[in-house]
């Protein structure tokens, strides 16, 4: 019987998905046998020589494998870089400024010198510059205005849940993925029973079905108004290596609120929904817009730069954490015709930095640069990171990965 030998395909655990898979049968695609045992060959010829090696040399239960030796390689590599870093000491200037007595104060940093990029080295330099502006007349060259807008990211894949979960969450990729599984299989909804909160979990895509599109879009103009709904869905493009056979991680209803799903799950549950079906939605709203106000100034020989950004329409941040919102806030510089001269207020003292090496990778930061390089699929981030962990190979301070002796 030929269809006893069919594939069926579905990347939600709700009753329509799983009833439209079974209306959809395919034949099975040998291509993709094949590369399954391609990769169980490569796994064998990489683990089996030298696992073996790693028994003899150092300990017993060891292995390597394609993906986690590379992550080992990776992070060694980055704290060779860190080891072999030499600080530069650089300074910073910035002066407070207004255009008369009781306007607004703005603050501009110290750019140039005599048109070319101004680079302070030492304490005596700086003092040098603070001499010159303590006495300089100071007036607008150029002042702009735009408009900028700030365009919502894709609906999140693996990897940027992983990055997201960690930085926003505190998860680690392991319990990431163990509470993204609970929430794909099903959660008991009420009189609903037991229902797929969200899409398949593991997927290298942006891509969300024009259906699922819709019905955010509609939900978007009914909860926030027509001007934060786009004329058109917004779509995102997948990275030049994405595999693309599952949709982005969304929840499989956006009626199933946060706040309407959160007597259901428990907290870590309800802390991962939340991230994902935010972002989902915020993925089709309109973009945020900000008026930007750029001022450059004279003073004597230098050039000050002051740049300074007010809202002028949320769009999508209206479901940010207003914590981001808040770093967001840049300082308002009033908006001053060229050739107006403006005063010194206070010149603040000048301030020593140190050029800084290479941060250590974080889980969330070792998810990024093994899917940048390719390396590895959505499935495998999590599990390379755990085995590296439990082999003992890196270890965690904080969140930062370290490499062992």
């Amino acid at each position: 019987d030929p269809e006893a030998n069919c594939r069926i395909e579905f990347h939600e655990i709700t009753s329509g998905a799983i009833k439209d898979a079974l209306k959809n049968p395919r034949p099975i695609d040998l291509d993709k046998v094949d590369a399954q045992q391609a990769r169980r060959i490569i796994d064998r010829i990489v683990g089996y020589q030298l696992s073996p090696l790693l028994w003899r040399k150092i300990r017993k239960g060891l292995s390597a494998g394609r993906v986690q030796s590379v992550a080992v390689k990776i992070i060694a590599d980055r704290e060779k870089e860190i080891a072999d870093f030499i600080p530069k000491e650089y300074w910073t200037l910035n002066a407070k400024l207004r255009e008369k007595a009781k306007a607004p104060i703005f603050e501009a940093e110290v750019i140039k010198h005599l048109g070319k990029k101004l680079e302070i080295h030492t304490a005596e330099e700086a003092a040098i510059v603070e001499k010159a502006l303590a006495k300089a007349a100071y007036i607008i060259e150029e002042a702009t205005k735009k408009e900028r807008k700030r365009n919502p990211l894709p609906p999140f894949t693996t990897s940027s849940l992983q990055q997201e979960a960690v930085k926003r969450l505190n998860f680690t990729t392991k319990k990431t993925m163990m509470v993204a599984q609970q929430l794909y299989e099903g959660v008991a909804v009420g009189k609903e029973g037991s229902v797929g909160l969200i899409t398949y979990m593991r997927t290298d895509s942006v891509r969300i079905a024009d259906v699922a599109a819709d019905d955010i879009r509609s939900y978007i103009e009914s909860e926030f108004g027509k001007e934060f709904r786009p004329s058109h869905a917004n779509s995102y493009s997948s990275k030049k290596n994405a595999q693309d056979a599952h949709e982005a991680i969304r929840p499989t209803s956006v009626h199933r609120t946060p706040l309407e799903m959160a007597k259901h799950l428990n907290k870590d549950q309800l802390k991962l929904y939340s991230l994902i079906w935010n972002r989902a939605v915020a993925s089709q709203m309109a973009s945020a817009v900000f008026d930007v106000t750029t001022l450059l100034i004279g003073a004597g020989d230098y050039q000050l730069r002051a740049t300074g950004s007010v809202l002028k329409f949320e769009g999508f941040l209206k479901l940010s954490d207003k914590k981001d919102l808040l770093e967001d806030k840049d300082k308002t510089v009033p908006y001053l015709e060229a050739k107006t001269p403006v005063e010194l207020y206070k010149l603040l003292p000048a301030e020593q930095h140190f050029t800084e090496p290479p941060a250590h990778f974080t889980e969330a930061t070792l998810v990024k640069e093994l899917e940048d390089k390719g390396i590895g699929r959505p499935s495998t981030y999590s599990p390379t990171i755990q085995t590296i962990l439990d082999r003992g190979y890196i270890a965690k301070e904080g969140k930062k990965l370290m490499i062992t002796e």
